[in-house]
C-alpha cells in the first residue's frame, strides 16, 4: 500500500508572563542548541509588566522567525496557550510545540518530542517528566492526586502526566475541540485539555524529558487560588463523565452501523409539507427538526466541526476566499437538509435545465456520440439526485445509481414513491460482491450509466481501503469502486452536484480509460487513482464546504474488527 505522508509544519508556541529574563536566556540556549531548526516560534505576552514588554518588544528584530502576540491584561496561561494555538492555525502550522518561558524544560529533548509528533501527526505529544533533586517536594507529589482524577475521568491509565507544559499539539484537532468547548484559562487549562482530546479519541505519546526548577525561578501558581481552579475542573471533568457516559464511552463505529435516525412517518410529514405547501412550507418544517438533529447527534456534530476546521485550515494555508468560511456545523446541518429536499425534488423531476449551470457539457457530448456504458464516480459531496439532469434534460440515457440498503433505507423508499417512472433506477446492493458486478455489466453492456460513490469505506471489507492525503491528512478511501471499474471495463468519469450561491451547479468530468490493474503493480495503481480522486473530491469541497455530508470521523477507521 502506497502513502503520502502528511505536510509537518510545526512552530514553537511560548506563554509568557513577567518571564522577560528566563524567556531571553531559553531563547539563546535553544539558538545554541539547536540552530539547524529554524523554527519559527511564537509568543504570547499575556500582559506583562512594562519593563518585561520593553525587552520582549525587541525580541523579533533579534530573532526574525520570531512573532509576538500580546494580551492587554493579565488573562491566565491557557488563555495565553489558546491564542497561540489559534495564531499557530491561522498561518498554516499543523502542529505546535509549547515550551514554558522559565527554562524548565530540557531543550535537548526537543528534537525527540517532534521527530515522535512526525511519526504520529494525529497524536498529543507530551513531556513525561523526570525530576531532579530541584523540584519542590510538594510539587512532585501534589501532581499525583491530579493522575488520579484524570485516570478516572479518562478510566484509562493511558495518560501518564496531564499537567507537563512541554508538549505538541496536532492544530487540526486543538482548533476542533475548542469550537466545541471553552477549557480552563489558568493553570487548568494543560490538564482540562489532554483529557478532552483523549475523550475525542486524539492519541496520546509520552517521552521521558527531564524537568528542573531554577534556583531564582518565577512561578505563578497560586497554591490556594489555582488549586481550588483545578478541583472545580475535575468536579466537572468527572460530572461530565458521568452524564455523559453513554456517548463519550462509544466506541468508534463503521458509518453502515450507525443506525439512521428519525421515523419513516416523520419523512412522510416532510414530504407531505412539500407537496401541499411548497418549498417554505417544507423549509418552515426543516429548521425546527435539523435543530433537534443537531443539538442531539454529538458524534455528528463533532464530525461536521473537525471536518469544517480542516477545510478552513486548508484554505488558509492556501490563501483562498472560502465560501460560507464564517458558517459553523449547524449550517452544515442545514445545508443537509436542504440537499434532501433538492434531491426530492431532483426526483421528482422539478429541476429543469434552466436551474442547472453544466460544467462538461463537451465531455458528455463525447460520452454519448461514442456509446457504451459509463461508470461515474461521485462522492457525498452535493446532490447525485442531479446526474438526473444527463438523462433527460440533456439526453436519451439510462442512469443507474448503485446504493446500499444498510443505510438511509427510509429515504431511499420514500425517494422511489415519489416517481417510480423515473429514467434514473436505484440499484440496491448489500455490498461489492461477484453478483453486483454481474449485474452492473449487464447494464454497461446495454449501453446506460452507473453511478457510484468514492468516499465511504465498504460496509463489510472497511480494512480494504488506500490511504490518500485529504485535506492535509491521510484518510482511508476503498478500494472496491477503483478495482470494480478495472473489472467493468468501461471508461470512468467524475460527477459532482453541487449548490453554490443558490444555482445547481454539475461538474461532469473524465477520469480515466478503462482501468489496467496489472499484477504485479496493482496497489500502486490504485493508489495513484485514489489520490487523483481524492485531489478532485478536495477541490470541490472547498467550492462548496457545506455540500459535503460525510457526518463521521472521516479520518478514521473504526474500532470494530469485524466490519
Amino acid at each position: 500500500m502506497l502513502t503520502t505522508a502528511p505536510p509537518f509544519t510545526p512552530c514553537l508556541l511560548i506563554p509568557c508572563y513577567n518571564h522577560g529574563p528566563a524567556l531571553l536566556d531559553t531563547l539563546q540556549a535553544l539558538a545554541r542548541s539547536h540552530p539547524l531548526l529554524q523554527l519559527p516560534c511564537i509568543v504570547v505576552d499575556d500582559g506583562s509588566d512594562a519593563m518585561t514588554a520593553e525587552l520582549l518588544d525587541s525580541l523579533p528584530a533579534r530573532y526574525p522567525g520570531l512573532q509576538l502576540v500580546r494580551h492587554a491584561v493579565n488573562r491566565g496561561k491557557g488563555a495565553a496557550v489558546i491564542t497561540g494555538l489559534q495564531q499557530a492555525a491561522a498561518l498554516g502550522f499543523s502542529h505546535a510545540l509549547q515550551l514554558d518561558a522559565d527554562g524548565q524544560h530540557d531543550l535537548g529533548d526537543l528534537p525527540a518530542l517532534l521527530a515522535l509528533a512526525q511519526q504520529t501527526p494525529q497524536a498529543l505529544i507530551s513531556g513525561a517528566p523526570v525530576y531532579d533533586a530541584s523540584a519542590p517536594a510538594g510539587r512532585r507529589y501534589g501532581r499525583y492526586l491530579t493522575h488520579v482524577w484524570v485516570w478516572i475521568e479518562t478510566a484509562s491509565l493511558e495518560i501518564q502526566d496531564s499537567m507537563c507544559g512541554y508538549r505538541v499539539y496536532p492544530l487540526a484537532a486543538v482548533m476542533a475541540l475548542l469550537q466545541q468547548v471553552q477549557p480552563g484559562l489558568r493553570m487548568d487549562f494543560d490538564i482540562e485539555i489532554m483529557v478532552r482530546l483523549y475523550w475525542a479519541g486524539v492519541p496520546v505519546r509520552f517521552l521521558p524529558t527531564r524537568v528542573h526548577y531554577p534556583a531564582n525561578g518565577l512561578s505563578h501558581f497560586d497554591v490556594w487560588r489555582d488549586n481550588l481552579r483545578i478541583s472545580w475542573m475535575h468536579t466537572r471533568l468527572v460530572t461530565e463523565r458521568l452524564l455523559g457516559w453513554p456517548q463519550r464511552w462509544w466506541r468508534r463505529r463503521h458509518w453502515s452501523r450507525t443506525p439512521e435516525r428519525g421515523a419513516e412517518w416523520g419523512l412522510r410529514l416532510m414530504r407531505w409539507s412539500y407537496d401541499r405547501f411548497g418549498r417554505r412550507g417544507f423549509q418552515c418544517l426543516l429548521y425546527p427538526v435539523i435543530t433537534y438533529f443537531w443539538l442531539t447527534g454529538v458524534r455528528q456534530r463533532r464530525a461536521s466541526q473537525v471536518y469544517l476546521s480542516r477545510v478552513r485550515a486548508v484554505a488558509r494555508r492556501r490563501q483562498l476566499v472560502l465560501p460560507d468560511a464564517d458558517k459553523g456545523s449547524w449550517h452544515h446541518f442545514v445545508r443537509f437538509g436542504e440537499a434532501m429536499l433538492d434531491k426530492l425534488a431532483g426526483w421528482r423531476g422539478e429541476i429543469g435545465r434552466d436551474q442547472i449551470r453544466f460544467h462538461g457539457e463537451a465531455h458528455y457530448q463525447d460520452c454519448l456520440q461514442h456509446g457504451g456504458g459509463q461508470l461515474i464516480l461521485g462522492s457525498h459531496l452535493g446532490d447525485l439526485e442531479l446526474c438526473r439532469a444527463l438523462g433527460t434534460a440533456f439526453g436519451e440515457v439510462t442512469i443507474n445509481a448503485l446504493v446500499f440498503t444498510r443505510h438511509a433505507e427510509r429515504f431511499n423508499r420514500l425517494l422511489a414513491s415519489a416517481n417510480p417512472a423515473v429514467r434514473m433506477n436505484l440499484i440496491c446492493v448489500q455490498d461489492l460482491g461477484p453478483e453486483t458486478a454481474m449485474q452492473l455489466k449487464q447494464k454497461l453492456d446495454a449501453g446506460e450509466w452507473v453511478v457510484m460513490v468514492g468516499d465511504r469505506t465498504s460496509a463489510t471489507q472497511e480494512r480494504r481501503v488506500i490511504q490518500a492525503r485529504f485535506l492535509d491528512a491521510q484518510a482511508p478511501f476503498p478500494q472496491g469502486p477503483f478495482a470494480l471499474a478495472a473489472v467493468l471495463g468501461v471508461p470512468v468519469s467524475l460527477l459532482f452536484g453541487l449548490r453554490i450561491g443558490g444555482r445547481f451547479e454539475v461538474f461532469f468530468e473524465p477520469f480515466s480509460a478503462p482501468i489496467q490493474l496489472p499484477r504485479q503493480a496493482r496497489q500502486a495503481v490504485l493508489a495513484e487513482l485514489v489520490q487523483r480522486y481524492a485531489d478532485r473530491l478536495e477541490h470541490y469541497c472547498l467550492q462548496a464546504p457545506l455540500d459535503w455530508f460525510n457526518f463521521y470521523d472521516f479520518w478514521q477507521l473504526s474500532d470494530d474488527d469485524s466490519a
